[in-house]
């Protein structure tokens, strides 16, 4: 098990073999799922009380058949709805965002490579080592930080098409 110290120089060796771009990733990442376990969390506890709200003015109604009614119905289950799926499309766009970066990366680390090539030559694999650490460093941190969000991100759209669901069947006319 490592150390923190160890930990924290092995993450700087990391970010310095990767290249500039593994900052941005990392700092992409970070938002993402800042984002996601936001979104968790507002499934736990805000999310309940605004279901909790849109069953209480639909009871409060004394009818609940007429057209009106219905429209009313749409209208809390939209709103409910509206706020399950917040921050998920900038969740979806940060997943979409890494791989991205992470090509970046590569094209990076390649100019680098083909600048020692035109230096030192072909012949010294040493000097062009460095650039090929550049170019496959961040194209695995991002494809790595994408994955690790696209699992949560379909989690969370399947869970807000659920729930919607279940807000609709609750504030259905029979229930009323």
């Amino acid at each position: 098990m490592f150390a923190l110290p160890e930990a924290l120089v092995a993450t700087r060796d990391f970010v310095e073999r990767g290249g500039p771009v593994i900052p941005v990733i990392i700092a992409v990442t970070f938002l993402m799922w800042v984002l996601i376990i936001e979104r968790y969390w507002y499934l736990r506890t805000g999310h309940q009380r605004a279901v909790a709200e849109a069953l209480a003015t639909w009871r409060s109604r004394s009818e609940t058949a007429s057209w009106h009614a219905h429209q009313i119905r749409n209208m809390l289950v939209s709103r409910v709805s509206a706020r399950l799926g917040t921050t998920v499309p900038l969740i979806k766009t940060f997943v979409a965002l890494c791989p991205l970066l992470g090509l970046l990366g590569t094209v990076t680390g390649m100019v680098e490579v083909f600048d020692v090539m035109a230096v030192a030559g072909t012949g010294n694999p040493r000097a062009m080592a460095s650039g090929v650490s550049y170019a496959t460093i961040p194209t695995m941190a991002g494809m790595v930080a994408a994955l690790s969000g696209l699992v949560f991100s379909v989690q969370l759209e399947r869970r807000a098409r659920r729930e919607r669901d279940r807000i609709a069947d609750l504030l259905s006319p029979q229930r009323g």
